[in-house]
C-alpha cells in the first residue's frame, strides 16, 4: 500500500504561483506513475498532469499546458506540481495519485490517492 501526502496548497491571487508536493510513505514511487488531479465544488475530478517515475515522461491537460509543470525529485521521493499564472478557475482541491499502469489521464487508472490540498485563487 502507498500512502500519499499532499502539501503546498493555499490562497493566492490571480497571476500568482504555488508549488504542490506529493510525498509517499511506506514505499518509493519506483515503477509508478504519479498524477495530479483536481476537483472543484460541483464538478467531476479532472486530470491535471502526470509523470512516469521511471522514465520521466509527462502528460498535461490542455488547460494547464504552459502554466503548470510536474517534476520528480528522486532523492526525496517527492513529486512536485509547479503552478504559475494561476487563475480563479484553477481553484479546487488538488489530489495526487499513483498508477502502476503508466501515465494516463483517467482517474480510474490510479489506485492510490492522497487526501488532497486546497488551492484557492482569488480574482
Amino acid at each position: 500500500q502507498v500512502q500519499l501526502v499532499e502539501s503546498g496548497g493555499g490562497l493566492v491571487q490571480a497571476g500568482g504561483s504555488l508549488r504542490l508536493s506529493c510525498a509517499a510513505s511506506g514505499r518509493t514511487f519506483n515503477n509508478y506513475a504519479v498524477g495530479w488531479f483536481r476537483q472543484a465544488p460541483g464538478k467531476e475530478r479532472e486530470f491535471v498532469a502526470a509523470i512516469s517515475w521511471t522514465y520521466g515522461s509527462t502528460l498535461y491537460a490542455d488547460s494547464v499546458k504552459g502554466r503548470f509543470s510536474i517534476a520528480r525529485d528522486v532523492a526525496n521521493n517527492t513529486v512536485y506540481l509547479q503552478m504559475n499564472s494561476l487563475a480563479p478557475e484553477d481553484t479546487a482541491v488538488y489530489y495526487c495519485a499513483v498508477s502502476s499502469r503508466g501515465v494516463w489521464p483517467q482517474p480510474y487508472q490510479y489506485a492510490y490517492w492522497g487526501q488532497g490540498t486546497q488551492v484557492t485563487v482569488s480574482s
